[in-house]
């Protein structure tokens, strides 16, 4: 369950980012960040990456089907169920625990902002919070659903962590299952019988 330290650097970051978009305060710890401005973009790396304040009441990029109650709870349950599948995959190999504890990481992350940021900020209750984003790349033109999207859609870190780990979960899934695949085929051991169906036949005809 080592790989799960991973999964907590990964939220620390993530909470991290986002304090100093949005902005905090914490006088007893002399902590004083100002943030963005809601909407403001400040270019990184000119026009193509740029930081991009925004609240996202859905899931990951953007997606907002349900409501904020429904990806709260369903949040809270995947990253249950993945710590328990993680106790039970505990003797799997690294590359395939590594991908889920990324996506661990990634879900809980953004957990935080749906369960807490609501009553921390003030302007929500408990599960009704907004997931702070932020990282703004440029794209190629792309259309879903028939609306038109110039840029990938403003996402942090927690959405990068779950989306490289759900690739890497299907690049080691896949890598995994060609061995069992190829050790369906019977192998002969050295020395052993080489008599072939057809001589086996003509051995059995003749006698």
């Amino acid at each position: 369950m080592r790989v799960l330290i991973f999964s907590a650097l990964i939220v620390v970051v993530d909470q991290v980012t986002k304090l100093m978009v949005r902005g905090v305060s914490i006088p007893a710890f002399g902590i004083h960040v100002d943030g963005m401005h809601y909407g403001f973009s400040r270019p990184l790396i000119g026009n193509a990456v740029r930081l991009t304040y925004i609240e996202n009441p859905g899931m990951a990029f953007g997606i907002d089907v349900g409501g904020k109650l429904f990806f709260s709870i369903f949040s809270l349950v995947a990253s249950i169920a993945i710590v328990v599948y993680l106790y039970r995959a505990r003797h799997d190999a690294v590359g395939f625990r590594f991908s889920l504890a990324m996506i661990l990481g990634g879900a809980v992350g953004n957990l935080i902002d749906r369960v807490f940021y609501g009553v921390i900020w003030g302007d929500g209750r408990f599960f009704y919070g907004r997931v702070v984003d932020f990282i703004d790349v440029d794209f190629f033109n792309f259309s879903v659903f028939g609306h038109q999207f110039s840029r990938w859609p403003v996402f942090n870190i927690a959405d990068a962590a779950v989306t490289i780990g759900v690739i890497l979960l299907l690049f080691f899934h896949r890598t995994a299952a060609a061995p069992e695949q190829g050790s369906l085929t019977p192998e002969i051991p050295p020395g052993g019988n080489t008599t072939t169906a057809s001589e086996f036949s003509s051995k059995g005809t003749s006698e």
